[in-house]
């Protein structure tokens, strides 16, 4: 009766806390929200703009345009909160809006973050999600959602494996019998990528680019393996010698080089995790292999540079953009059986 009463007059909800975006899913609806990680505020201060919904797309536009009383800022880096009043901002508008109606029982809500963070990062998560207004919180470590999300066997007594690469985090998990096994959490992902992309355009010419331009040249033309028909595309950006605009033609090889650094590091961290697998696990991966998800396994080829290295079959899930948050929407439909293996906050109400 009570879980009825829930039911009717509350709506849970799932959330994907990334660095780059979050999704928020809402029981039996799936994703309703996905918007970039970043608010607008008033220089100097931690006041929100536009009454406060100055929060995802519309800060995003406002990334690098903004007058010098304004400044877009990301609550979140390398998978956890860096600025606690702005993520609260955030969340509470993220939740608002996933929220259909103003009134009724406030919401429980799982949310996803990094296996690697520490307690004092867990407790800002669960503490800033609850002044933003949810009932009750649970977290889920990324891994695991993106395994319940891709519709891995986790629950069973085999091996799966996941890498998920994300905004700011890179999470390598091989999971059995519902639980993480052998786990690595990696600060290198999406935003090292776009970094290495702009350290690359300065040392070899003398261009100077943003965030925006960077992953623009990453999603049109950048790899992790040679192509079968090599990419161009033009960036545009300031001259660091004389300072004004400039535009020149970039080719695929040279965004894959510049790429390569961090694609190992994110390799390493496969191999490393497998070399910590029990032998029986082990063995149940070389059929099994090794599932991508997040957003910087759509890099072309990463797949396969990452099998030939490591020796494992490599795919990726149908939707890795969304995985995680699939995860979690999954998690809230079967609450009860999942609820043991989630941290929680204060207990429920």
């Amino acid at each position: 009766m009570i879980n009825r009463w829930r039911r009717l007059f509350g709506v849970d909800l799932g959330i994907d806390l990334g660095t780059a975006n979050t999704l928020v899913c809402v029981q039996g609806e799936g994703i309703v929200l996905n918007e970039p990680s970043i608010v607008a505020v008033q220089n100097g201060t931690n006041r929100v703009l536009n009454g406060g919904c100055a929060v995802g797309t519309l800060a995003k536009q406002m990334v690098g345009r903004t007058p010098s009383s304004i400044h877009a800022v990301r609550p979140l880096r390398d998978g956890v909160i860096i600025d606690f009043e702005l993520c609260e901002a955030m969340l509470r508008y993220f939740i608002r809006k996933a929220r259909k109606r103003r009134w009724g029982i406030r919401p429980r809500v799982i949310i996803a973050v990094p296996s690697g963070i520490t307690p004092v990062e867990r407790r800002a998560v669960l503490n800033s999600a609850e002044r933003a207004g949810a009932r009750q919180v649970f977290l889920i470590q990324e891994p695991k959602a993106a395994g319940i999300g891709a519709g891995l066997p986790i629950a069973e007594p085999m091996a799966s494996m996941v890498c998920d690469i994300g905004g700011g985090t890179t999470e390598v998990a091989v999971l059995s019998l519902g639980d993480i096994v052998v786990s690595r959490s990696l600060r290198i992902a999406g935003d090292e990528m776009d970094q290495a992309i702009i350290e690359y355009l300065k040392r070899h010419y003398a261009l100077r680019t943003g965030e925006p331009m960077a992953e623009r040249l990453k999603i049109e033309i950048g790899s992790a393996y040679p192509l079968e028909r090599e990419l161009t595309a033009e960036v545009r950006g300031l001259d660091l010698i004389s300072g004004l605009p400039r535009k020149a033609t970039v080719t695929s090889e040279e965004i894959r080089e510049a790429l390569s650094e961090p694609v190992m590091a994110i390799i390493d961290a496969v191999k490393g995790t497998l070399e910590q697998c029990d032998p029986e696990l082990a063995a149940d991966l070389v059929d099994n292999g090794l599932v991508l998800a997040g957003g910087g396994a759509l890099l072309r080829g990463i797949d396969r540079q990452m099998s030939e290295q490591c020796g494992v079959p490599v795919r990726l899930t149908e939707t890795p953009l969304t995985t995680v948050a699939q995860g979690t929407a999954i998690c809230l439909e079967h609450l009860d059986e999942w609820r043991s293996t989630l941290e929680s906050g204060d207990e429920d109400v």
